[in-house]
């Protein structure tokens, strides 16, 4: 193939994956200038700061889901792995693991329980849906285990680096980014999005299959429960629930962000757009003053009408 013809064929393939993102860059921008003009703190270092802060652990569970749903899988375990890798960093960073032993003991559990989901679901052929809202329920009970009520020991010096008055959470993200996008240039990352959008012709070019679905969901669980550390240090102590909201939230946003549940549809960008879009929404409803109610009620709608217009455009255009 020439390189004027793989050019070409590189750009199409951008062209559709982006489709639909210039109108969710707009809304976020339009919510941003809101969310600004309501709270001008934000222009500040820490404003900036503090609002990274809160939406870096959605973001962080948002690329745990879309990789999933790129790959056409889903997860529920994503809230009780937050909580049980919160709950790991705050049992294990006082005493010989020390911090650099806990990082490590989350991003371990992280990997192999993501990894033995996804083997359960590959080898197995049982739905992702199920085999994940089973695994959720283990997990927690897990977390509870470790750490029946909130407490543990998170150093000071951690919160300060990573929830203090730099955006830090900011740059993490960035690098985040950075070495997503170093991943898909790798054959795994490539075949995550091939396996999502034709599994049979994936397998037929020689990708293989049934290790980029294990893969996903090992990489997965490492963002949920590396979430679970950051939010630790967030509140200076390890909960064995506090990873709840995250669950749905996680899906919310990624459809938000235009990634489909049938795999191979939307891009990462676009779920971090979609995660923003879902943080900055709820401050800007916050400041308005929404009753907690009418937040619940306003985002389900935003959401709906997210997932509806696309559709309802798409089938407009095949009508013609």
């Amino acid at each position: 193939m020439s390189t004027i013809s793989s050019s070409r064929l590189y750009g199409s393939i951008q062209l559709r994956r982006n489709r639909g993102l210039a109108g969710l860059y707009l809304v976020v921008a339009a919510f941003l200038v809101l969310y600004a003009l309501l709270f001008p703190g934000i222009l500040s270092i820490g404003g900036f700061s503090k609002f990274t802060q809160n939406w870096f652990p959605l973001a962080l569970v948002t690329m745990a889901q879309a990789l999933l749903m790129l790959n056409g899988g889903i997860t529920l375990a994503i809230g009780p792995l937050v909580s049980l890798g919160a709950v790991i960093a705050a049992t294990t960073m006082q005493g010989a693991l020390d911090v650099p032993g806990g990082i490590l003991a989350v991003a371990l559990a992280g990997l192999s329980i993501g990894a033995v989901i996804g083997a359960i679901v590959t080898y197995l052929r049982l739905p992702a849906i199920i085999v994940t809202l089973a695994g959720s329920f283990i997990i927690g009970g897990v977390a509870l285990i470790l750490l029946p009520r909130p407490g543990g020991f998170i150093p000071d010096w951690l919160s300060t680096v990573l929830a203090g008055h730099t955006p830090v959470a900011f740059l993490l993200l960035v690098v985040i980014l950075v070495l997503w996008k170093v991943f898909l240039a790798t054959p795994l990352g490539l075949g995550i999005y091939a396996a999502g959008d034709n599994p049979v012709g994936a397998f037929r070019s020689g990708v293989s299959v049934e290790r980029v679905k294990v893969a996903a969901f090992a990489l997965s669980g490492l963002l949920a429960t590396l979430t679970g550390l950051f939010v630790a240090a967030q509140t200076g102590s390890g909960d064995p629930v506090i990873g709840t909201p995250f669950t749905l939230n996680s899906i919310a946003a990624a459809v938000l962000g235009g990634v489909g549940f049938l795999g191979g549809k939307g891009t990462m960008r676009g779920a971090i757009c979609g995660s923003l879009l879902l943080s900055v929404m709820i401050n800007v409803m916050f400041f308005l003053g929404f009753p907690p109610v009418a937040q619940y009620v306003a985002q389900g709608l935003i959401i709906v009408g997210a997932v509806a217009v696309p559709e309802l455009l798409g089938q407009r255009r095949a009508r013609r």
